[in-house]
């Protein structure tokens, strides 16, 4: 289920599943039937009966050399979070990181690729202490400038992060950490604009290949096959196109494999005209 990447290994971790409160054609209205055909070949978990989209809610864990710990996003969340009015089930995350032999107390970097509720969710205990307390909560400055007040992420995890000492805002591209030697490798967080005004992705590479955490760059099979189709929740649904186009084309200029959020299978890995398994 990993993937290596010189001295750093990515692994998916599964914080929630089940079906979206919209169905597909409502969430993403430019869709075509040909375009819902090359998707499910793509992603076939993805549909359900009917008009229904099932969805993945996925974390990553990035290990690295001397124990480095990162974890990008957070979930959904326990329940009584944020996303628990829409969300399909609580998170499970913590149990996710126990299976994995993994303490919060060891993870020390957290990126937030953007402060929607089903990223953010396990950022803090049900007390608002942060679940991480060892770690720098990595989030691009636009992205908090751009919440209105009132957004319930300023309550539940920027204010508290902040008071506690360990919000960390970038701005743009940001090197995070890097691994030695001749395949070592580096890991970068890239803007990613277009889902919500400061997203951002991760891109975890070396000389011979690169994996992309992609965040809600696509956020379903059919954004993946026709980059053009938009989803009804980004903020700026032209940035969001410009976005995952340049993204596509420069991952398929290269070995590269997406960690993906929400689509059911954790990987894509990018050749030909469409992707394959």
């Amino acid at each position: 289920m990993s993937r290596s990447v010189g001295g750093f290994v990515v692994t998916p971790l599964l914080d929630a599943a089940g079906p979206f409160f919209a169905d597909r054609q409502v969430a993403f209205p430019e869709a075509t039937e040909a375009d819902w055909a090359r998707a499910r070949r793509v992603d076939p978990g993805a549909f359900g009966p009917g008009q229904t989209w099932q969805l993945d809610f996925r974390c990553f864990v990035v290990r690295g050399p001397r124990d480095r710990l990162m974890l990008v996003d957070t979930g959904v969340g326990p329940e009584g979070s944020p996303a628990a009015a829409w969300a399909p089930t609580p998170g499970r995350l913590p149990a996710e990181l126990d299976q994995a032999g993994i303490d919060p107390a060891d993870v020390d970097t957290v990126v937030l690729t953007h402060l929607h509720e089903d990223h953010y969710g396990w950022s803090v205990r049900p007390d608002g202490t942060p679940m991480f307390p060892n770690a720098r909560y990595v989030v691009q400055r636009r992205e908090i400038a751009a919440l209105e007040e009132g957004d319930s992420a300023l309550g539940y995890i920027v204010d508290p992060l902040r008071a506690a000492g360990l919000l960390h805002e970038v701005d743009g591209i940001t090197r995070l950490a890097t691994a030695p030697g001749r395949s070592g490798g580096v890991i970068r967080v890239v803007p990613t604009p277009g889902h919500t005004p400061g997203h951002q992705s991760v891109v975890v590479e070396n000389r011979a290949r690169q994996v992309i955490v992609t965040g809600d760059v696509l956020v379903h099979a059919v954004q993946l096959v026709d980059p053009e189709v938009s989803y009804r929740f980004e903020a700026d649904a032209e940035l969001a196109r410009q976005t995952r186009r340049r993204l596509l084309a420069e991952a398929k200029s290269r070995r590269t494999v997406l960690a993906t959020a929400h689509l059911t299978r954790p990987w894509v890995e990018l050749g030909g005209s469409l992707p394959r398994p």
